[in-house]
């Protein structure tokens, strides 16, 4: 009520707002608020084909919302997440479709459209930092910078959850980015913010912090695997193994750096062989179930790992 109140005045106060302006800008708060609390009913989708046309569809709401209230978080975060979750749910399944079938041509079409769709993310997500705290441009620098900047302005665990996407989008623009120098030598700033945030709420979207952390250690041929492992553990230790993208980025990540094929088709089985046990999380498992079986089903996906096949 007190936020109402609020409202009341700087309506009576802004005089260049008619009241019926005013109460627009009010019933579109409402609206945003709304959407990001229903948002979650996506993903109990068991269609990833309904998925993507409801996700696509949405997206263009959520721009509409950003054009019509610029400095409304929570369009802000929906916006970062969104085009975040679009990208990688969607987007890189058509560049791997390409890339599996030898389309040189597509595979770099797809590939660009998901750097696009990454960078379009880190653009609003760093809008969102602005509503957070001043400096970021400064702090991220280098990693010591941008850690101290992180633990100094981000201390509540309800910012945990921008930390996250934000800090996903961008390593995920870097992952869609390995031929750019310039996105590739930050990296750093998106592993930070996720570190962060599994400081302030290791729990969010499963563990998620923790999966992506695990991924990053086992990253290269120089990968500190211990650290993977430990981190892919403390995931599935919060999620119990319902929620499948750990085990599949285990699989491809850690078991693949590691050279252990009996492990990695054994844990990629796992994961098409999962019942729907987790009802809130369905369409994540089945993008998770829908890239298992494409890397287990094309030799192309196993070649990095030194597999003999």
């Amino acid at each position: 009520m007190k936020l109402l109140r609020g409202m009341g005045v700087l309506c009576l106060a802004g005089l260049g707002l008619t009241s019926t302006g005013c109460l627009k800008a009010m019933l579109l708060k409402g609206q945003i608020k709304g959407t990001r609390d229903g948002s979650a009913a996506v993903n109990t989708l068991h269609d990833w084909e309904i998925a993507r046309g409801v996700a696509t569809a949405g997206i263009g709401q959520l721009e509409g919302f950003h054009k019509l209230a610029p400095d409304n978080t929570d369009a802000l975060f929906m916006l970062t997440r969104g085009w975040a979750g679009l990208s990688f749910g969607f987007t890189e399944d058509d560049y791997e479709e390409a890339y599996e079938k030898g389309d040189d041509v597509m595979a770099e079409y797809h590939l660009l459209r998901a750097r696009a769709g990454y960078a379009r993310a880190k653009h609003y997500g760093v809008e969102l930092l602005g509503h957070h705290a001043e400096g970021f441009d400064a702090a991220r620098r280098n990693q010591d910078t941008i850690s101290k900047w992180l633990k100094e302005n981000f201390t509540d665990k309800e910012q945990a959850e921008d930390l996250l996407w934000i800090g996903y989008a961008w390593i995920g623009h870097v992952s869609a980015s390995k031929d750019v120098p310039e996105i590739v030598g930050e990296l750093y700033v998106g592993v930070e913010m996720v570190k962060r945030s599994a400081e302030l709420d290791d729990t969010l979207v499963y563990g998620t912090a923790y999966t992506i952390l695990g991924a990053y250690h086992a990253r290269t041929a120089m990968a500190e695997l211990d650290e993977s492992k430990a981190y892919f553990e403390k995931a599935l230790a919060l999620n119990g193994g319902k929620y499948l993208a750990t085990k599949l980025n285990y699989a491809q990540r850690y078991y693949c750096a590691k050279g252990d094929k009996v492990a990695y088709e054994k844990t990629l089985n796992e994961v098409l062989a999962a019942g729907d046990e987790l009802p809130e999380a369905r369409l994540p498992n089945v993008i998770a179930k829908r890239r298992a079986r494409r890397y287990l089903g094309n030799k192309v996906w196993q070649e990095e790992c030194g597999f003999k096949l």
